[in-house]
């Protein structure tokens, strides 16, 4: 008997409580990640446990992932960088440089808006906009 994984059904787990935001923000990403941190106050880290590798062509794309982990709550914030030498963890979404996902604790229509605001106040940003799962074809590339 043959096992298959079953994509969607994970897919659909992975992101039930969770909310995504795509972000225009040409800049490296330690740096983008520093102006979070200095400006806006939060604690993004690397996570190199988390780092999502993508076979093409032959070859190996790496995408980072930084994490900051809310204090006293559930909730988890990932920063996922969308390219990597020229590939694109979302080929769909190739505009975007970034994908904040919020994970672990549902955050209300307010509390989005709130960190989508804040976030268009950084020079480095040039676009926020929240993402459905329907949108997203290649979402199972942001599981790990």
């Amino acid at each position: 008997m043959k096992l298959k994984i079953d994509n969607e059904t994970l897919a659909q787990e992975f992101f039930e409580d969770a909310a995504l935001l795509g972000l225009v923000a040409p800049v490296k990403d330690y740096q983008f990640c520093w102006q979070l941190n200095q400006i806006l106050g939060f604690d993004f880290r690397i996570n190199n446990d988390y780092e999502i590798q993508l076979k093409k062509k032959q070859r190996n794309y790496f995408f980072s992932i930084y994490q900051y982990e809310v204090k006293g709550t559930c909730l988890v914030h990932y920063l996922y960088n969308n390219q990597f030498d020229g590939e694109y963890l979302l080929p769909e979404f190739k505009h975007l440089d970034f994908l904040w996902l919020l994970k672990g604790e549902f955050v209300n229509d307010a509390e989005l808006k709130s960190l989508m605001q804040s976030v268009r106040t950084l020079p480095a940003v040039q676009l926020v906009t929240e993402m459905t799962n329907e949108k997203i074809k290649n979402k199972q590339h942001l599981i790990f």
